[in-house]
């Protein structure tokens, strides 16, 4: 029974990291710009598939280090991807109405899968990952993967970062200023485009980052983005929208929940995940956290 738990909190840590992950640029995303990103699943697959074929180049298989260097640059080229996107889309749809622009988003969504498919075709792939993180550790009765815990390892990074970035830094500070009054904001010489334009490029790095570090687990096409986001989305409104320690504390009790469901009815994953979900929507309509990046 005891190994028994642990394997529960083991594989709900797991996932929770792993949601986390997407989650994290989404939420940065809608804290300051308050722009719910459908297109954020579309950049989280080009992640996965830019590291398919770098990998492919390589011969198909990747060293640990080259692994995690890869996918940084993945990061950083989605990033430069988001700075295109910022210029041709964003910053067209500051002044509209938010019903065009999740149709906006979710056509940009569209046009990625769509590019996807041409370049890299229908048909599933894979990706090896690196030697290092092929074994898996033992405890008793307790098995740990080490990719699960290495993608545990990313997401504790991430979410350190993310909070250390906006706690301790005067870029963080001014995030949350610009996220809360852009108005007053702009009245004290801060120059508002630039700091929205940051957060959609560190938003979007984040999608790419979290698209290369989990392509190795599973196998890639162009229905992953979907699969992955619906869980972002969970995470976020359970979460409270915007706030980054609420999506992290989401995605912890969601991975736990999803976890014991799993176990209870092996025969409907997912159900209690979506169960719990629509149940927090009902109790706690605002979230966990409900202020955001002022939290």
């Amino acid at each position: 029974m005891i190994f028994d738990a642990a394997t529960i909190a083991f594989n709900a840590l797991s996932w929770a990291m792993a949601t986390f992950l997407v989650a994290s640029g989404l939420t940065l995303i809608f804290g300051v710009l308050h722009i719910l990103n459908f297109a954020h699943g579309g950049f989280f697959m080009l992640g996965a598939y830019i590291l398919f074929s770098l990998t492919q180049a390589m011969g198909g298989e990747l060293s640990m280090g080259a692994y995690i260097l890869f996918s940084i640059g993945i990061g950083v080229i989605v990033a430069i991807l988001g700075l295109l996107v910022n210029l041709l889309i964003f910053r067209r749809l500051r002044a509209v109405d938010d019903a065009y622009v999740l149709i906006a988003t979710y056509a940009l969504l569209i046009l990625v899968e769509g590019a996807v498919k041409l370049i890299w075709g229908v048909d599933t792939v894979s990706i090896m990952p690196p030697i290092d993180l092929s074994g898996a550790v033992f405890i008793g009765y307790l098995v740990m993967p080490h990719y699960s815990l290495f993608v545990i390892a990313c997401g504790l990074v991430v979410f350190v970062g993310l909070e250390w970035m906006m706690l301790r830094t005067a870029f963080g500070k001014m995030l949350k200023a610009v996220a809360i009054d852009p108005w007053m904001c702009g009245l004290l010489a801060i120059d508002i485009e630039k700091v929205r334009a940051a957060t959609i490029v560190i938003g979007f790095g984040l999608a790419g980052l979290a698209g290369s570090l989990l392509a190795a687990n599973q196998g890639i096409d162009p229905r992953i983005g979907g699969a992955f986001i619906i869980q972002a989305f969970g995470v976020i409104i359970v979460g409270g929208m915007g706030s980054i320690r609420g999506a992290f504390y989401a995605s912890l009790l969601l991975g736990l929940i999803d976890s014991i469901g799993t176990v209870l009815v092996p025969g409907f994953p997912g159900l209690f995940f979506y169960l719990a979900f629509a149940g927090m929507i009902l109790m706690r309509p605002k979230g966990i956290v409900s202020r955001g990046l002022a939290a």
